[in-house]
């Protein structure tokens, strides 16, 4: 198969943001009275939104909609103004993107972000390179691994769902991929293991961006 495009997933992926939304879940959760959570403990929970970060840091019995909303607006507040103290790109991700430019390939952004915050964030840490597209989470539309958003991204770039690479760190991405008959590539470098990947279909799993070269 030759590809002519490649969807990154941006949490885990792209972009190491892991440290920047702890902080800021663990200022939300320190501020209400809950314990905070050791920053790895968070790779478990990021991948299937805010809001579902949010439930997951969350004692149990506090897991009630207005508690829930409370933190969500404070969160999103607190990321806003410290979503960039340490993230930033993976080693390896800008080689990978001039490689991916130098051989004509569409590139595009896919993630269960915010739109808004997803944009900020490829726009302010990843400037040299044009994405063709970038979709974070709108309202009304469907989190991954519901395939509307990859295959939106398909069908504005005119390729077949089939001639593209889709990389991502989590089941929810591998999950999003097949459901969306892409091809499957886990990176071991984000947020969760080898075998999450493998058991939600990844056919490939890369160790370093450039290993997508060699499955290209």
């Amino acid at each position: 198969m030759a590809y002519k495009a490649v969807i990154f997933d941006l949490d885990g992926t792209l972009l190491n943001t892991l440290d920047d939304l702890g902080n800021a879940v663990n200022r939300v959760l320190a501020e209400r009275g809950f314990s905070a959570h050791a920053i790895d403990e968070y790779r478990s929970f990021i991948g299937n939104g805010v809001e579902k970060l949010i439930n997951r840091a969350l004692p149990e019995q506090n897991r009630n909609e207005d508690t829930v909303r409370a933190c969500l607006e404070a969160f999103r507040e607190d990321y806003h103004k410290n979503w960039n103290v340490n993230t930033r790109p993976y080693e390896g991700i800008p080689e990978l993107l001039d490689a991916l430019k130098e051989r004509g390939l569409k590139v595009a952004v896919l993630s269960n972000k915010p739109d808004d915050t997803t944009n900020l964030c490829v726009a302010e840490l990843l400037p040299k390179w044009r994405f063709d597209v970038v979709l974070g989470h709108r309202d009304g539309t469907p989190h991954k691994p519901d395939p509307a958003g990859a295959l939106e991204i398909a069908q504005r770039l005119d390729i077949p769902p089939a001639e593209f690479l889709y990389l991502g760190d989590s089941g929810v991405d591998m999950e999003t991929a097949i459901a969306a008959r892409m091809f499957p590539v886990g990176v071991l470098w984000g947020f969760r293991e080898a075998d999450e990947l493998e058991e939600s279909g990844a056919q490939a799993l890369i160790s370093h961006p450039l290993e997508v070269l060699e499955v290209l």
